[in-house]
């Protein structure tokens, strides 16, 4: 299947391979806390079904894309995997599952609150979930197919309210990704510097999803064109996580229910 929005970043197109790696970098972060019952809520294109599906018991994958659903039950049966447009998280029982993962979702859902309370409510008692996000303070423009974006703090409370200890982490990198992180926020200026008028900020998103992609590829291949050896060196284990989650790339929260 064709890579048909750059929200959606490629492990087989190498530009995107910074993004990839990034993405991926959470479920390692996860595996630590991963045993028994799964769900991962927006499973996508399954970027991290296989790392998962080496520590759960049974793992069950929702997405919103029937397509995307009936490739993951081919390629992965001893998975489960249902459509299902989200939330409320419809058909799945109160207090099933050990440990929910739902990595750079939340920032595309409307009702983020009603999200996360269903998250809760499919927990077991003493049950772990763990979701990442965009830290918009290191996003380079806005991003139409996003709902909202958090800082750090905004997203800890938000959490605190529904569940009963949060631990607020970030996903970092050494200095490579940083590198390539301001490479990328040069580039990006390259092409923002036209918009005098602000449109990117004054627009509906659905006016700006199609241009975004657009330029979006184009800054990705022009990354690669100047500092190809950057663009594929990277790996997920450059991606570090840290305690200092304002600072981070991207927001790593582990969520407790009691």
């Amino acid at each position: 299947m064709a890579t048909f929005t750059t929200e959606i970043a490629s492990d087989q197109i190498i530009s995107d391979n910074p993004i990839h790696q990034r993405l991926l970098k959470a479920y390692f972060a996860a595996l630590p806390y991963v045993q028994g019952n799964i769900l991962e809520v927006g499973c996508g294109e399954g970027r991290g079904v296989e790392l998962l599906l080496e520590k759960a018991d049974q793992l069950t994958g929702i997405d919103k894309i029937q397509e995307v659903i009936d490739r993951l039950t081919v390629k992965y049966p001893q998975g489960t995997f249902k459509q299902s447009f989200i939330p409320p998280f419809g058909g799945l029982a109160s207090d099933t599952y050990d440990v929910v993962v739902s990595f750079q979702v939340i920032e595309h859902i409307q009702n983020d609150r009603f999200f996360l309370e269903e998250i809760y409510r499919v927990l077991k008692p003493g049950g772990t979930a763990l979701i990442s996000t965009p830290n918009i303070l290191q996003s380079l423009s806005r991003n139409p197919w996003h709902i909202r974006e958090y800082r750090a703090e905004e997203l800890q409370a938000l959490c605190e309210s529904i569940f009963d200890e949060v631990e607020a982490k970030g996903i970092t990198g050494n200095e490579k990704v940083w590198q390539y992180h301001e490479e990328n926020r040069a580039s990006v200026k390259k092409f923002t510097r036209f918009d005098i008028l602000n449109l990117q900020y004054r627009l509906p998103a659905w006016m700006l999803r199609i241009p975004y992609d657009l330029l979006n590829r184009m800054n990705r291949n022009a990354l690669q064109k100047g500092n190809g050896q950057l663009v594929s060196d990277i790996t997920h284990e450059d991606f570090l996580v840290t305690d200092s989650p304002e600072k981070a790339l991207d927001l790593f929260y582990i969520l407790h229910k009691k």
